[in-house]
C-alpha cells in the first residue's frame, strides 16, 4: 500500500516533535527510518497507527485521508518496540483472543512463524513470566498474523537471538515481496540495511534526507 505523508507535523505544547514531513512510502519497498533519540521517529509511527492525530497536514494510505477512514488500520501489522501484554494470559490465550478481535479464521493463524520462533512449546506460559526476547517473539507473530498490507517495526532485532532475528526479518522481506510496504526503524544498521530499499533519517522533528 502506498503511504503518503502530506506537510504533517505535531506539536507537543510549544514543543514540535514532528514538522513538515512530506514523505511517500511506496508499494512494495522497505524503507529504514533512522535518527537519534527524540527525532521524530515514534511520533511519526503512532501518526501512521492512528495513535495521535498530527496538528497539521494529512496522511493518506492508497487514496484515503486515514482520520477520515479508520478501516486502514486492518491492513497494518505493528511491532512496538515495548510491548504491553495482559499479565495474566498465557501466549496461547492473547493469540487466541487477537485471533478473534481481528476476525481472523484459523487459516489466517501463523503457525509456522510460531513454530519458527520456538513459542509451540511456551503457549501456556503467562506472559508476565516472558523474558523480553519471547516477548518481542510474541510481538512478532501478533505483527505478521493477519497478513499486513503495512508493517511497521520499531526496533525489531532489540532481544531476539540472530536466528530469530533473521526469521523476523525474513518474514518482513515476505511482505514486500507480495506488495507490503514495510517501516523499519533500528540503531542497528548492518543487520537491516541490507534489506532496505530507501533509508529516511529524521532529526529534531524534520525529515534530513531520504535515499
Amino acid at each position: 500500500m502506498r503511504v503518503e505523508f502530506s506537510s504533517v507535523g505535531k506539536r507537543y505544547g510549544k514543543l514540535w516533535a514532528l514538522r513538515d514531513l512530506n514523505v511517500t512510502f511506496k508499494q512494495g519497498e522497505v524503507v529504514m527510518v533512522i535518527g537519534p533519540n527524540g527525532s521524530g521517529k515514534t511520533t511519526m509511527i503512532k501518526c501512521l497507527l492512528g495513535l495521535v492525530r498530527p496538528t497539521e497536514g494529512s496522511i493518506v494510505v492508497n487514496g484515503a485521508v486515514i482520520g477520515a477512514d479508520p478501516a486502514y488500520r486492518s491492513t497494518i501489522g505493528y511491532m512496538p518496540q515495548i510491548s504491553q501484554f495482559p499479565a495474566a494470559l498465557t501466549i496461547g490465550q492473547l493469540l487466541d483472543m487477537m485471533r478473534d478481535i481481528r476476525g481472523l479464521d484459523d487459516a489466517c493463524a501463523d503457525d509456522r512463524l510460531i513454530a519458527e520462533l520456538g513459542l509451540d512449546k511456551q503457549l501456556d506460559k503467562r506472559l508476565s513470566d516472558l523474558s523480553g526476547g519471547t516477548r518481542q517473539k510474541v510481538s512478532a507473530v501478533l505483527a505478521f498474523r493477519s497478513k499486513p498490507q503495512i508493517l511497521v517495526m520499531d526496533e525489531p532485532t532489540a532481544g531476539l537471538d540472530p536466528v530469530s532475528a533473521g526469521k523476523v526479518l525474513g518474514r518482513a522481506a515476505e511482505v514486500r515481496r507480495t506488495g507490503g510496504t514495510v517501516l523499519i526503524t533500528s540503531h542497528l544498521m548492518e543487520e537491516v540495511e541490507a534489506m532496505a530499499d530507501r533509508i529516511a533519517y529524521l532529526e529534531d522533528g524534520q525529515l534530513r534526507f531520504i535515499l
